[in-house]
């Protein structure tokens, strides 16, 4: 909640950039986190004709997209070991 307050960006507007980047994709998880120092937005999106998660990673402040990646199934696999 202490992270939400400090946000510009609500979650709705950082999932609406977010899909932008990923049409036709369905978020699958959001949350706002702190990395090296910034607020993001961080989502995980599912895409229909991919197995791939791709994760995209949204200011909290600006609302740039700070960064895209894609993610096997066996990456998303080691993350949550």
């Amino acid at each position: 909640a202490a992270l939400q307050a400090q946000a510009k960006i609500s979650k709705e507007q950082a999932q609406a950039t977010a899909l932008a980047k990923a049409p036709g994709g369905a978020v699958k998880e959001g949350e706002l986190e702190k990395e090296k120092g910034r607020l993001i937005w961080s989502f995980d999106i599912a895409t229909p004709d991919s197995k791939d998660i791709t994760e995209i990673a949204v200011d909290a402040m600006t609302g740039e997209i700070v960064s895209v990646e894609k993610e096997t199934p066996e990456q998303q696999a080691k993350e949550k070991d």
